[in-house]
């Protein structure tokens, strides 16, 4: 079945669409459906803004802009009833004119001036994208502006007749993971492919960017190195593309962020005095001059990480997770050293700062929410104070009459204890549990309220359950580290350890848990399925990865070796060979695996859909239960617009509904 491997040859997408409608003819919910994306498309829900100058800029789409408008407002009109938007990009407008499928991906505004902005557009929803020239004062696309043809690209404005360009020029412009290895320095009026070469790297790199700062007062350009996806050299110089770069003496996994006159620091591993998961600072200048008198602004505990920095005009917002509940800590920026004071937010929510805008004040806006609280937007000047201010509520989308949620720990494996939320109404025996999760890249999952989620299975009494599975961020970068290449078993350990913590508890059984995970969190359930298959009663297997041998030469594979190990290196082939789902599909008359759902979207240029075309196929042809779906469009994210998310969403949860829930409720 070599063909699977080939995105769109004809014999691929037939065999992708036959089995697609096979699957989507038995699991038709239209009243599911229909609720779902009515949730999507409704009209209260918060429009989430970002300032550059004196406007809010905000994407949108609804029932009657499906594939979206961005537009913008002023603060005064936003805080109004019935906000008077200024319609600058129709998405759907556009895609009829030029008979495309425009799916829009961003756009980059060159600050501080406001004046023009690059423009992301993508084609069904992959990663590469088309970028032209908008001009913010007029409203509408420059004539003969710039344009850079569909590409992986890095893009920056270094003044408003010349870009930072990183993107596919040909011959050596490309790493093996397919993102840009060199920047170029392309000025107005002149071929791209003239543009005379800034920086490169090598072909084994990840990716080479870099990016004009143009804060007034300390203008330069920052130079970005990714040797992995963990480790990275940077290089900073004035901004000037005839200067010479100065390379940033530090350790290659140590993250580094330039914010005016500051340079701030955090190591994966311990360096200059700040532990493994802290943040340090020291001025750039000094740093420039050989100074290592690094200071601390952060100490994680074990307990307390932080997860993430926003800047002000004069402060530093730190977000910390303390045994995954949010805390943002305030620190000025004349002496981010000085005790951070705690923002005065809800008890027991999730806390995000979704914008700030440095070059405009001391605004933040901040969301909250919970599993089963919907979003609420907050608005904040620290000139004013720590009280945010409430701007919008999120209507509530489905029955959360009697929902609460628990936080329990669970003993792995190895020894560790790992933590996982459980939401429903605990008043009921046993029933139907989905286990969400995802356990790499350091990314952290936190509660967040999901109206599809809700409407598609909470609502139905239910429970849903969050493990925060290492490999993820929640406890520093330890937390994650413990767990990659040859130590990768420990993820499903973790996984394992939750879903019968479950059973013990009484929570549910086996046969009434169902997994579900998407991308690296597909990896998780497809390797669940093939390694501990009675502790599960279905998998929900979303554009993963599964062949672990090949993944490196697939797509942006490569750029994801430090996570999982190189399948040329002995030893971490060998630990892969253990643990790839591809390569250990039993035979269903040696071990029965619980029925299957694998989606993916033949436009994801991200996970090559070989992964879920290869693994559905495997599983068929082994005898295991399976069903199979594949998006004709929608990238990674596996759909491209509300009315495709609705589709899917739906066809996942009446899934869901004839596999688990027959099992008792």
């Amino acid at each position: 079945m070599s063909f699977l491997e080939s995105v769109d040859a004809p014999e691929a997408l037939d065999w992708a669409r036959t089995w697609s409608e096979a699957t989507e003819s038995g699991l038709d919910n239209p009243g599911l459906r229909e609720r779902i994306r009515a949730a999507l498309d409704i009209d209260d829900r918060i429009p989430f803004v970002i300032r550059r100058g004196e406007h809010l800029y905000n994407f949108w789409r609804d029932a009657r802009h499906v594939r979206g408008v961005w537009r913008r407002t002023t603060l005064d009109s936003y805080l109004s009833a019935a906000p008077d938007w200024e319609v600058l990009i129709d998405v759907d407008a556009l895609a009829a004119a030029e008979d495309e499928n425009w799916v829009w991906k961003g756009a980059h505004v060159r600050t501080p001036d406001v004046d023009r902005a690059l423009v992301r557009l993508s084609r069904g929803g992959a990663d590469a994208t088309v970028i032209r020239e908008f001009d913010l004062l007029t409203g509408g696309f420059v004539t003969d502006g710039f344009e850079i043809p569909e590409a992986k690209t890095d893009v920056s404005w270094l003044d408003v007749d010349t870009l930072l360009v990183g993107t596919d020029t040909g011959e050596g412009s490309l790493t093996a993971s397919g993102y840009p290895a060199q920047v170029r320095v392309w000025r107005r009026g002149t071929p791209l492919l003239d543009a005379p070469v800034y920086t490169s790297g090598r072909r084994d790199d990840v990716a080479v960017g870099a990016w004009a700062d143009t804060t007034p007062g300390h203008e330069r350009i920052i130079v970005s190195r990714a040797l992995d996806f963990y480790r990275t050299r940077q290089s900073v110089a004035p901004l000037d593309p005839n200067a010479s770069l100065q390379v940033l003496e530090v350790p290659e996994d140590c993250d580094t962020i330039l914010h005016r006159e500051w340079l701030f620091l955090a190591p994966r591993e311990a360096f200059a005095g700040i532990p493994s998961g802290g943040l340090g600072c020291i001025r750039l200048r000094d740093f420039l001059d050989g100074g290592r008198d690094i200071r601390p602004v952060f100490l994680p505990t074990p307990h307390v990480s932080l997860q993430a920095t926003a800047f002000t005009a004069d402060h530093l917002v730190l977000t910390l997770l303390d045994d995954v509940a949010t805390r943002l800590t305030v620190h000025p920026l004349s002496d981010p050293t000085q005790p951070g004071r705690d923002l005065a937010l809800p008890p027991l929510v999730t806390a995000s700062v979704v914008a700030t805008s440095p070059l405009d004040g001391n605004e933040v806006w901040l969301t909250t929410s919970s599993f089963t609280e919907p979003t609420t937007l907050y608005r904040l000047d620290l000139d004013e104070g720590l009280a945010p201010q409430v701007v919008r509520r999120s209507p509530a989308l489905f029955d959360a009459t009697g929902l609460k949620t628990r936080q329990h720990w669970v003993t792995s494996a190895d020894g560790t204890r790992v933590p996982y939320f459980i939401t429903g109404d605990f008043s009921r025996g046993p029933r139907p549990t989905l286990v969400g999760g995802y356990g790499g890249f350091e990314v952290s999952l936190t509660p967040g309220y999901s109206a599809v989620q809700g409407i598609g299975w909470l609502e139905d009494g239910h429970f849903f359950v969050q493990p925060n599975l290492r490999g993820g961020g929640e406890f520093g970068p330890e937390w994650h580290t413990q767990v990659v290449k040859t130590n990768r078993h420990k993820v499903w350990e973790d996984h394992a350890a939750v879903l019968a913590d479950l059973v013990e508890r009484g929570y549910t059984s086996p046969s009434q848990i169902a997994v579900r995970g998407g991308s690296n969190g597909g990896l998780l359930t497809s390797g669940a399925l093939v390694q501990y298959p009675e502790l599960l009663g279905a998998a929900v297997i979303q554009v993963p990865l599964t062949d672990m041998l090949r993944y490196h030469t697939w797509s942006a594979g490569a750029s994801w070796m430090a996570e999982y190990g190189d399948p040329d290196d002995p030893a971490e082939r060998a630990a892969l060979e253990r643990w790839s789902p591809l390569h250990n599909v039993a035979a269903g008359v040696d071990k029965r695996y619980p029925p299957a759902l694998v989606t993916t979207s033949t436009r994801d240029d991200r996970v090559h859909p070989a992964h879920a075309r290869l693994f559905a196929h495997a599983l068929r042809e082994a005898g295991q239960p399976v069903d199979y779906f594949e998006n004709m469009a929608g990238g990674h994210a596996g759909a491209a617009d509300n009315a495709q998310v609705a589709r899917v969403e739906a066809l996942i949860y009446e899934w869901l509904r004839q596999q688990v829930t027959s099992a008792g409720s």
